[in-house]
């Protein structure tokens, strides 16, 4: 089993930044990818960025492209996600997921979510 804890979820006005962290503990070792997804109210969960743990490998979502930045640390088992030029669109619960094997399917654990509110 592997454990998600996300931070740093906030209220933030347009055009500022935030840094979202995800805290990962248990059986880490067999994480292949980490991604962050995000859920407005009303509307589905979507995927907005992966990391591949070892490589470093990353891949966005074209809405978020050239302004959110995921990256991890290995030594703390933390994948971050550095959010600029934040828009009210922005606005949903941030969820972090990993995935035990290759490619790009569905997600083995998932986090518990943290808010992140854009003011316009």
């Amino acid at each position: 089993q592997v454990q998600l804890v996300e931070s740093g979820g906030g209220l933030v006005q347009a055009g500022g930044s935030l840094t979202l962290s995800c805290a990962a503990s248990g059986r880490t070792f067999r994480t292949y990818r980490m991604a962050w997804f995000r859920q407005a109210p009303g509307k589905e969960r979507e995927f907005v960025a992966t990391i591949t743990w070892n490589t470093g490998i990353t891949h966005y979502a074209e809405s978020v492209k050239g302004r959110f930045t995921i990256s991890r640390d290995n030594a703390k088992n933390t994948v971050y996600l550095q959010m600029n030029s934040l828009k009210a669109e922005d606005t949903a619960v941030y969820y972090c997921g990993s995935r035990e094997r290759p490619g790009t399917g569905n997600y083995d654990y998932w986090g518990q979510g943290t808010q992140v509110t854009v003011s316009s």
